[in-house]
């Protein structure tokens, strides 16, 4: 989820803390319980940071490490061990409650970031595959939403924490459970609404911002892509993504920037720009799709010679990655 949605996930698990009689009995367990959650749901993306450092580097690490198995259990020790010494809280009774809470702050937010198309490394150290769900877009307005109109309702007064947070997750449950089933039934029923389906070909089924509106990735057996969408029921297909073969292809494989984002997605195809002192190798990951272009990329400008002259990872529309680069097709001047 994006970084709004933890944070008044974070106030929400805050909430349904005092279900917990011991934290609804002591206000400062209460308020300590309180930063303790909310930091826990956004612990895991500390690995943000690394994007102060370089951008590659937080694509192949971002939802990694941070979010593994033994994090589970460190992000919560780590919280513990400064927030309760902080409100005042030495003893084992009072920091296990800190420590339950926080698990809890830090588990949803691995668990809910396994429905993202972005998904998480949430195996390590079993395995370094990239868990992703594809079934809840990365900001969803009704979770979103529930949680400031409940965190409201809790502020003013109108209604007790325990039994408002108690509902609220019972829906959002729910809530997860019915996306799923969608998402299950569409990916089943897409090989018969697809007339041009043939045998061997994947379906990917990608949310969106809007719950009728899904995007569809059709992975062909030859290695390419055919790219829909699927709205309200109606399938339409308006893209074939074929990888080049170029060699310059080839040579941008071995640049660490590329290799950051290949070790991140497996649904990539790549496309070369030919200019008369060199190339331009834009690799696009299939599965975010926006405005027809596909805005996360890894782009190299490499001379005649494939060596490389700059380079990008991130997010970026055709439009901005000619302002970014700024190339004089005569010069290769950047």
């Amino acid at each position: 989820m994006d970084t709004a949605t933890h944070f008044v996930m974070g106030l929400g698990l805050a909430g349904l803390s005092f279900v917990d009689p011991v934290v609804a009995s002591q206000p400062t367990l209460a308020g300590a319980v309180m930063v303790a959650t909310v930091l826990a749901s956004q612990a895991p993306d500390a690995d943000t940071a690394l994007r102060l450092k370089d951008n590659a580097l937080y694509i192949r690490n971002h939802r990694g490490i941070t979010h593994s198995l033994p994090f589970l259990l460190l992000w919560p020790a780590l919280i513990t061990l400064v927030i309760g010494p902080l409100f005042g809280f030495t003893e084992l009774h009072d920091l296990s409650h800190i420590a339950l809470w926080s698990f809890i702050g830090v588990a949803v937010h691995v668990f809910t970031d396994l429905f993202n198309t972005y998904g998480t490394q949430a195996a390590r150290p079993f395995t370094e595959k990239w868990i992703a769900w594809n079934i809840i877009h990365i900001f969803d307005p009704f979770i979103f939403g529930s949680h400031v109109a409940a965190i409201i309702l809790w502020i003013s007064g109108f209604v007790p924490p325990a039994p408002l947070f108690i509902t609220l997750y019972a829906c959002i449950a729910l809530y997860y459970i019915w996306r799923t089933l969608v998402h299950a039934r569409l990916t089943r029923k897409l090989k018969t609404k697809d007339i041009h389906h043939s045998p061997g070909e994947r379906y990917f089924v990608i949310p969106t911002i809007s719950p009728t509106r899904w995007n569809v990735v059709k992975a062909k057996p030859d290695g390419s892509y055919i790219i829909g969408l699927l709205n309200s029921g109606r399938l339409e297909w308006f893209k074939h993504a074929v990888c080049s073969t170029h060699p310059a292809v080839e040579h941008s494989k071995s640049h660490p920037d590329i290799k950051a984002f290949l070790y991140f997605t497996s649904y990539a195809v790549a496309e070369v720009e030919e200019l008369p002192s060199g190339y331009i190798v834009r690799w696009g990951d299939v599965r975010y799709l926006h405005r027809k272009q596909f805005p996360f990329v890894a782009v190299l400008v490499m001379d005649s010679q494939y060596h490389p002259l700059n380079t990008y990872v991130g997010w970026l529309s055709s439009e901005k990655l000619d302002e970014r680069f700024a190339i004089d097709p005569g010069s290769m001047k950047l």
